[in-house]
C-alpha cells in the first residue's frame, strides 16, 4: 500500500502542466464557492443583526395576544420577578422594559406616523447600542422629559436638536394622548425601514404620555449568543408560565425575514449546485484528457502483469492527491479575500441609480460583509474534493476495458 501512495505521489509530477492545470481547477472551483457562501451568509447575517440588534432583540416577552394586535391594552405591571427573569441565564445580558405603541408625530409644516418607544435609556442602550448610533445631540436620560428621533424622521419632518415635536396618540384603554418634546439628539439605524419612523422617550415619560403609568407592553432580552435563543427562552416559558405571557423568538416576531432569507438561501444553493456541474465539468475534462494520454503507458503496466485494480488505485490516488492539493489551495487563498470582504465589504450604495431604494424595500442597506466562517472553508472544500473524488471513477471503466495491445499499439 504504502509502495503505491509513493507511486501515485511521484506520478503525478511527471507532468507538471498537467498537474497545475489540474489543482488549479479545484483551487478556483473551492474559491469561488467559498466567496459565494460567505458572502451570502455574511449579509443575512448583517441583515438580521440590523434588524433584530437595533430594536427587537432575540426574544421578547409580551402579555398574551399583544403581538397579534399590538394595542396598549395588552399592557402589563412590571414586577421585580419579570425584571429579574432568567437570572440564572449566563447568556442572558439585559432585560429591556418598553413600552410601544404608534403615533402622528407633527412639526411646524409636516406630520408623519411613527413607532413610540418609551424604554429605560440606560438599559436600551445595553442591548441595542443606541447611543453609538447618536448622529447629532445628546443621548437622553430617564428623568427628563425629551425624544430621540430617527434620521429620517428628523429628515422628513425637518426637525434639529432643541426643535419641538408634536406627538398625538391614542392612550391606554381609549385616552387621548397628546404631548410636545424637544428633540435631544438624532439617531441613525443601518435598516432604512427603522430610520424612517423610531421616536424615543424615557419610559416614564411614555407610560406618562400614554396613560399607563406602571405599565409596559414589552420585555426585550438581550441575548449574546444567538445558538442559546431557544433554550435561554423554553426556560424562561418554564420559569413565568405561558397562562399569561407569551416569550417569542426572533423567527417569530419576523417569520417574513425567516422566509426571506430561505427563499434567498434556496437559490443560492441553486447557483451553487450550477457552479459545481461546471466544475464537475472542468474536473472531469482535465482526468480524461489524463487518462487519454496514458493509454500506452496502462496497456505495458497490464502487459506486464500488473493487477488492474492495482492500476486504478494508483491513478485514484492521484487524483485525489491533485484534488487534496487544490482544495488546501483553495482554503488558504480565500481566507485572506474573504477576511478582507469582511472588513471591507461590498458597497452598492452608489453602484446605481435607485439600488437604494430597491434594497430598502427589503429592510436592509446594500451592504455587503462576507463570513468568516471556518465550517463554509472545508464544507465548501469537501463537497469539491467529492466531486473530484467521484470524477476519478472514470479510470476504472477506462482500465477495466482497456486491452493491453491495442493500447500499445496507439
Amino acid at each position: 500500500m504504502l509502495d503505491l501512495i509513493k507511486l501515485s505521489w511521484r506520478n503525478i509530477w511527471r507532468n507538471k502542466r498537467r498537474t497545475l492545470i489540474t489543482a488549479a481547477s479545484i483551487f478556483l472551483a473551492v474559491t469561488l464557492s467559498v466567496l459565494m457562501a460567505s458572502v451570502q451568509k455574511g449579509a443575512w447575517d448583517k441583515m438580521i443583526d440590523n434588524v433584530v440588534n437595533f430594536h427587537f432583540g432575540y426574544a421578547q416577552i409580551h402579555k398574551n395576544g399583544f403581538w397579534e394586535d399590538k394595542s396598549l391594552n395588552e399592557s402589563f405591571a412590571v414586577n421585580d420577578k419579570l425584571i429579574n427573569v432568567g437570572k440564572g441565564e449566563k447568556n442572558l445580558q439585559t432585560v429591556v422594559p418598553r413600552i410601544e405603541s404608534f403615533a402622528l408625530a407633527a412639526s411646524e409644516t409636516t406630520t408623519k406616523a411613527v413607532l413610540i418607544v418609551g424604554t429605560d435609556p440606560e438599559k436600551e442602550n445595553a442591548m441595542t447600542d443606541l447611543k453609538s448610533r447618536l448622529v447629532d445631540g445628546e443621548y437622553f436620560t430617564a428623568e427628563e422629559s425629551s425624544v430621540l428621533i430617527a434620521q429620517g424622521v428628523a429628515e422628513k419632518m425637518k426637525l434639529g436638536i432643541g426643535d419641538t415635536i408634536v406627538l398625538l396618540s391614542s392612550g391606554y384603554h381609549g385616552a387621548n394622548a397628546a404631548g410636545k418634546y424637544p428633540v435631544k439628539g438624532i439617531v441613525k439605524f443601518g435598516s432604512p425601514d427603522l430610520n424612517k419612523r423610531m421616536v424615543y422617550l424615557p419610559l416614564a415619560s411614555a407610560q406618562y404620555f400614554y396613560g399607563a403609568e406602571g405599565m409596559i407592553t414589552t420585555l426585550a432580552l438581550n441575548i449574546d449568543d444567538r445558538n442559546r435563543v431557544g433554550p435561554i427562552v423554553q426556560n424562561i416559558k418554564n420559569e413565568i408560565g405561558v397562562e399569561d405571557y407569551e416569550v417569542m423568538e426572533w423567527q417569530e416576531l419576523m417569520p417574513e425575514l425567516v422566509e426571506a432569507r430561505a427563499v434567498d438561501t434556496a437559490g443560492a444553493y441553486i447557483t451553487l449546485f450550477v457552479l459545481y456541474v461546471i466544475i464537475a465539468f472542468g474536473i472531469f475534462g482535465t482526468i480524461l484528457m489524463m487518462t487519454k494520454e496514458r493509454e500506452y503507458e496502462f496497456g505495458v503496466l497490464i502487459g506486464i502483469g500488473m493487477s488492474r485494480m492495482k492500476l486504478f488505485f494508483t491513478v485514484w490516488l492521484e487524483v485525489i492527491f491533485l484534488g487534496f492539493i487544490g482544495a488546501i489551495a483553495g482554503i488558504l487563498l480565500s481566507m485572506p479575500l474573504v477576511y478582507y470582504l469582511k472588513i471591507n465589504p461590498i458597497n452598492l450604495t452608489d453602484m446605481a441609480e435607485g439600488s437604494n431604494e430597491l434594497y430598502e424595500k427589503f429592510g436592509f442597506e446594500p451592504i455587503f460583509p462576507a463570513a468568516f466562517d471556518l465550517n463554509i472553508f472545508f464544507t465548501q472544500a469537501l463537497i469539491v474534493f467529492a466531486l473530484t473524488s467521484v470524477m476519478a471513477l472514470y479510470p476504472f471503466f477506462k482500465i477495466r476495458s482497456i486491452e493491453p495491445v491495442k493500447a500499445m499499439r496507439s
